[in-house]
């Protein structure tokens, strides 16, 4: 099982970043998919999720308006859109897959970081 996040670099506020995240060894269209981030110091938060069956999302609060996250089950890839950035979008940004209990997988993170 792999889950390989990328996208992320250095971006000035306001402006966008598209993240990708490219799954294999397991049926990726059965998984729901969610995106995470950790900024230095502090704990792990969740982003928004994209459910299997049927694609239904569910995004924090504070992404809401500027984050979208799709998925393609033809690539295995889900993907996080995130626009209007700020500084305190800066952080680790991680991709999990979850089915049920007991099958859970992360991605190494790619890092975004949003500065002048």
């Amino acid at each position: 099982v792999q889950l390989v996040e990328s996208g992320g670099g250095l971006v000035q506020p306001g402006g966008s970043l598209r993240l990708s995240c490219a799954a294999s060894g397991f049926t990726f269209s059965t998984y729901s998919m969610s995106w995470h981030r950790q900024a230095p110091g502090k704990e792990r938060e969740w982003v928004a999720t994209i459910r299997s069956a049927g694609g239904s999302t569910n995004y924090a609060d504070s992404m809401k308006g500027r984050f979208t996250i799709s998925r393609d089950n033809d690539k295995n890839t889900v993907y996080l859109q995130m626009n209007s950035l700020k500084p305190e979008d800066t952080a680790m940004y991680y991709c999990r897959a979850r089915r049920g209990t007991g099958y859970e997988y992360w991605g190494q993170g790619t890092q975004v970081t949003v500065s002048s």
